[in-house]
C-alpha cells in the first residue's frame, strides 16, 4: 500500500512539473506573439494580447498607459504599417503559487535602442494568458550609470 502512495506522489509531482512546462510554453508563446505582432504592425493581434485592464510602461518616465491610452499611441503607427521590432534574447518566466499569474523578465534586442529589458505580469483568463503589465526599460551598464544619471538630471532640470 505504501508503494502505491509513493507511486501516486511521484506521478502527481511529475504531472505538476509537466503542467508548468506547458504553462511556461503558453506564456512564452503570448510574449513571442506580442513581439511579432508589433513587428508586423498588426494592431488587432497586438492589442488583443493585452488584458482589458493592462498597463504599458515605456522607456520614458512619462509613459504609463492604460490599454485604451496605449491603443491610441499604437494605432497611428500601425495604421501606417510602422511597427517596432524587439527580439527576445533571453527570458525567465515564473509563476505565483496560485498558478493563474505569471511574471517574466526578458532581454530584448532593438535596432534603435540596442539591448532593452521587458518585464511584466500575465494573468490566465478564460481566453488564455493575457499581458496585464508590460514594462520596457533600457538597462544601463554599471560602468556608465553615473554619466547617464548626470545626463538625465541635466535634461530634467532643463524642462
Amino acid at each position: 500500500m505504501i508503494k502505491y502512495y509513493v507511486l501516486v506522489l511521484l506521478l502527481s509531482s511529475f504531472m505538476s512539473g509537466a503542467d508548468e512546462v506547458t504553462e511556461q510554453q503558453a506564456v512564452a508563446l503570448v510574449l513571442d506573439q506580442f513581439h511579432q505582432a508589433a513587428t508586423d504592425a498588426d494592431t488587432e493581434k497586438y492589442l488583443n494580447l493585452l488584458h482589458d485592464e493592462a498597463v504599458f510602461l515605456g522607456t520614458d518616465a512619462s509613459e504609463r498607459w492604460t490599454k485604451e491610452q496605449f491603443t491610441q499611441f499604437v494605432q497611428p503607427y500601425f495604421n501606417q504599417g510602422k511597427g517596432w521590432s524587439y527580439v527576445p534574447k533571453k527570458r525567465n518566466i515564473s509563476f505565483l503559487p496560485i498558478s493563474n499569474i505569471a511574471f517574466f523578465d526578458e532581454l530584448l534586442q532593438n535596432n534603435h535602442y540596442g539591448t532593452c529589458r521587458g518585464t511584466g505580469l500575465l494573468i490566465k483568463t478564460n481566453q488564455g494568458w493575457k499581458i496585464s503589465q508590460y514594462n520596457l526599460s533600457l538597462p544601463v551598464p554599471n560602468d556608465i550609470a553615473k554619466s547617464v544619471v548626470k545626463a538625465v538630471k541635466t535634461y530634467e532640470m532643463s524642462k
